[in-house]
């Protein structure tokens, strides 16, 4: 096993192990979630970590050849949950098959991945701008990857999910800049974007809209949008250096902190193992992006470059977005904390995602 792949299954495991613990300690006297999400989280990890030892032996190749039909499967499984699918806690994103529930939108990230990496490492480069147009340049390089990813985006803000939604857009950002796109496209694209920001208010629901003023304001309203942000930084806050100890936080422990066992388990983690324990679990993210980032610099294959790019934006994404977002740094915008918050298809896509890295990196070492 070379040294990369023992850094990969070392650090994922603590995560891992870390999550496990904060996901007890948040069902420990949960007066509204039973601790089966713990169980049910160490069921799907022992699950995950087959799933990622499979994955280093298959043919990734195989991904490439199915990454178009992946997309289309996924996108109308996201039509479907829409007109089909489970409503719960104010939105529709969950699909049930019997007795398994899952949510699509966290499986549209790995295809969309895929899609995005096959369709960019078939691009031939431009030999002369008399060959293609501008127009076609444009379309070719930014113009028809933003649609594929953009279909996608459309389906899950209806759920409503805008963090996920976002999420897309951010993946999209980061492999079509390492594509080689002209900066000039790219950033007269942002300037695009930005400005059709103010009319964009108008589509979010009242909620999300609600989350963005609590995020210049949280004492705007303490006791409505503003409360779990507010609970969550006196959590953090309070676990000081070295926490409060394990089952001993007394916000989480007295349930004054909403959402603790998903989007805020990293409150969880400060409350009771302070800033020391948070810089651990820090440190772990660090250490598998990094081995990500060394992945992408040595192989040679395009699409694997390409997914490994994107499998490593999204986790530097949703690591980032997520700790600003219980710091109140940034909005809520309902991103889960990768390997570490409660949820099936969360936890299992990550992990798969961390499989593939697992496979380049043999496929690496084999060429």
């Amino acid at each position: 096993m070379g040294n990369l792949e023992k850094k990969i299954w070392i650090h994922t495991l603590l995560i891992v192990a870390i999550g496990l613990m904060a996901l007890y300690s948040a069902s420990f006297q949960n007066i509204r979630v039973t601790q089966q999400v713990f169980y049910d989280q160490l069921f799907c990890g022992l699950c995950g970590l087959g799933i990622m030892y499979f994955l280093t032996r298959m043919d990734y190749r195989k991904f490439y050849d199915a990454a178009y039909i992946f997309y289309v499967f996924n996108i109308l499984l996201l039509i479907f949950v829409l007109i089909m699918g489970r409503y719960a806690l104010g939105a529709r994103r969950w699909m049930e098959i019997g007795m398994i529930s899952f949510q699509p939108s966290e499986f549209v990230k790995l295809s969309l991945i895929f899609a995005l990496g096959r369709y960019l490492s078939n691009r031939r480069p431009t030999l002369s701008f008399n060959l293609l147009s501008k127009a076609q340049l444009l379309f070719r390089d930014l113009i028809f990857p933003f649609l594929l990813t953009f279909a996608a985006m459309v389906l899950i803000f209806k759920q409503p999910d805008l963090g996920t939604s976002l999420l897309l857009f951010g993946i999209f950002l980061v492999m079509v800049f390492v594509s080689g796109i002209e900066y000039r496209y790219l950033v007269g694209f942002g300037a695009f974007c930005l400005a059709l920001i103010p009319f964009g208010w108008h589509l979010l629901r009242d909620y999300q809209k609600d989350r963005l003023l609590v995020f210049l304001n949280p004492n705007i309203d303490p006791l409505g949008a503003g409360y779990t942000i507010i609970q969550s930084k006196i959590a953090i806050g309070s676990g000081q250096w070295l926490g409060k100890g394990w089952l001993s936080g007394t916000q989480n422990q007295l349930n004054f902190l909403p959402e603790r066992h998903t989007d805020f388990i990293f409150s969880v983690i400060g409350e009771e193992w302070g800033l020391l324990g948070a810089l651990v679990l820090i440190y772990c993210y660090f250490v598998l992006i990094d081995c990500g980032f060394k992945i992408i610099e040595q192989i040679k294959d395009k699409f694997g470059m390409f997914v490994a790019v994107g499998i490593i934006g999204n986790l530097s994404l949703q690591v980032v977005i997520n700790i600003a977002m219980v710091m109140g740094l940034c909005p809520v915008v309902g991103i889960t904390l990768p390997l570490v918050s409660w949820g099936r298809s969360s936890l299992l896509v990550s992990m798969i995602m961390i499989g593939f890295l697992l496979n380049l990196n043999r496929k690496r070492m084999m060429t």
